[in-house]
């Protein structure tokens, strides 16, 4: 049985579209979250930067934090809040497969772990 995949996703985003293009090239259909619209929750968050093998400063797109007034030297459960208050600073896009996770930035970095 396949795994789980899931994208969080931005359709405004070039690479978070490119991304969710070439999984479905790969026969993959993934559940698809617009994560703007739909953030996720503290412990999907936590998950995600865990698999990730990141700190919360580590995903956050700096433009869009210092837009909304997010300091990248917060601590990282300040950092933690302050993205899930503030989606667009989460660097995009993300894909989970199972207990793996890649940025897709570039797309084909998320292949290896599909």
């Amino acid at each position: 049985m396949p795994k789980p995949v899931t994208i969080y996703h931005n359709p405004r985003c070039a690479k978070s579209r490119a991304t969710l293009e070439l999984l479905r090239k790969k026969g993959v259909e993934p559940r698809v979250v617009e994560y703007l619209k739909d953030p996720p929750s503290a412990a999907e968050l936590k998950r995600i930067l865990s698999l990730l093998g990141m700190r919360p400063r580590d995903l956050l797109r700096k433009a869009e934090a210092k837009a909304a007034g997010i300091d990248a030297g917060s601590s990282d459960a300040a950092l933690l809040a302050l993205m899930l208050k503030h989606p667009i600073a989460i660097e995009r896009p993300i894909v989970v497969a199972g207990n793996r996770a890649a940025l897709g930035r570039p797309p084909e970095a998320v292949l290896a772990i599909l």
